[in-house]
């Protein structure tokens, strides 16, 4: 029988770090400081750390605002693209109405032809990212991050020094470093918390402002979770799942609760909301700091790569290291790159790793909440 005590107060403080961090994105915007919102892992934060602003993430997870986007895009578009519009173009979204300038980037056609909309009612620089891994495309990565730099120092009258730069490194590497030892503690059977708890800190994480504290904040978390667990009267082994894909937000973890509903347990996100952004670290020792910031960042494994190549290397991993009993695919509605990507991840999977592979495609809508409970109770009786 398990005996679990109630989770410290600092994992509520991060599943409602989102909300709350309303009012702190208008107090550090109150205080002068710049905010910048972004929509994607691939935009180097260490340009942001080192002119003293801060990244916030606009993906939007809601179907609120679907139905005005729709009036200027098309229907059958992703959905996480016609949100994110519908949010800004209605300013329903604090964090985009507070954002003095808004990152975009070549990960799909969608996304592309959007912000060329959103650069209507927004100051929006769109970044050029090569859609291969291999050194040409580093380099032509690294003129891009030099770009962006520029157009910062410009718009903002600032100067992002080298010395302000590798420090930003540091300690951006210090936030990954925290966030991997949290995570890491799922390796252990059975996991300390259920996925759902996981996710709430994964993604209520990007939302705390302080990055200086959020390390310690994060292995502070880490530590209680951990001597919490080693109190719990925990016998019950449940099957363990990987979830890959798209980005999950608050509408998409449906997806967890349809797992843990069902008795199993979600142990690892491969997802860009999970470890596929924190993974790697900077190279500290790197002289070339563009370069450097080039090698980590474009070596993310989006689906929009081809080859894709880093993610079946961090998915080999995780599934062992994570003692993973079956894989879950989530992908978006009309995301034609990580839904065009399934198979070679379901033969992967299948194929190389002798898991079981199932594969879901929702969006951001609850109408098909019971299809999703039904696959999972069968794919869970399965394992």
């Amino acid at each position: 029988m398990e005996i679990r005590k109630e989770l410290p107060e600092i994992f509520k403080s991060f599943s409602e770090a989102r909300q709350a961090g309303f009012i702190s994105a208008k107090n550090f915007k109150d205080a002068g400081n710049p905010l910048i919102g972004i929509f994607c892992t691939y935009f180097p934060q260490e340009l942001a750390l080192a002119m003293g602003a801060v990244t916030v993430g606009l993906c939007a997870s809601s179907d609120e605002t679907i139905t005005e986007s729709e009036k200027d895009l098309p229907r059958n578009l992703c959905p996480l693209i016609k949100s994110s519009y519908g949010f800004g173009k209605t300013d329903k979204c604090p964090y985009f109405y507070f954002s003095d300038l808004v990152v975009g980037e070549t990960t799909c056609d969608g996304k592309k032809k959007m912000y060329e909309y959103m650069a209507e009612f927004k100051p929006v620089h769109v970044m050029k990212l090569p859609h291969s891994q291999d050194q040409v495309a580093k380099e032509l990565w690294k003129q891009e991050i030099i770009k962006m730099k520029e157009v910062l120092e410009e718009q903002f009258a600032v100067s992002i020094t080298e010395e302000k730069l590798h420090k930003a490194i540091l300690l951006k590497n210090e936030e990954r470093k925290a966030m991997k030892e949290f995570y890491g503690l799922c390796r252990q059977d059975p996991s300390p918390m259920t996925g759902m708890e996981l996710f709430n800190v994964l993604v209520g994480a990007s939302f705390d402002f302080d990055r200086e504290a959020l390390p310690s904040k994060i292995r502070d978390l880490t530590q209680k979770v951990q001597e919490e667990y080693q109190i719990i009267q925990n016998n019950e082994i449940k099957p363990r799942i990987l979830i890959t894909g798209c980005p999950m937000g608050a509408a998409t973890a449906k997806v967890i609760k349809a797992i843990e509903d069902n008795g199993a347990v979600v142990v690892c996100f491969e997802n860009c909301t999970g470890v596929k952004a924190v993974e790697e670290l900077v190279d500290e020792h790197n002289l070339d700091l563009f370069g450097a910031l080039a090698e980590k960042y474009l070596n993310i494994g989006c689906s929009c790569m081809s080859p894709n190549t880093k993610r079946f290397e961090l998915l080999n991993r995780l599934i062992d290291e994570y003692k993973v009993d079956g894989v879950v695919e989530m992908t978006l509605t009309a995301c034609h790159t990580y839904n065009v990507e399934s198979l070679s991840v379901k033969r992967f999977v299948q194929q190389e790793k002798g898991r079981p592979y199932t594969y879901l495609e929702t969006d951001f809508g609850t109408s098909d909440v019971e299809r999703i409970n039904t696959r999972m109770t069968a794919f869970i009786e399965m394992l």
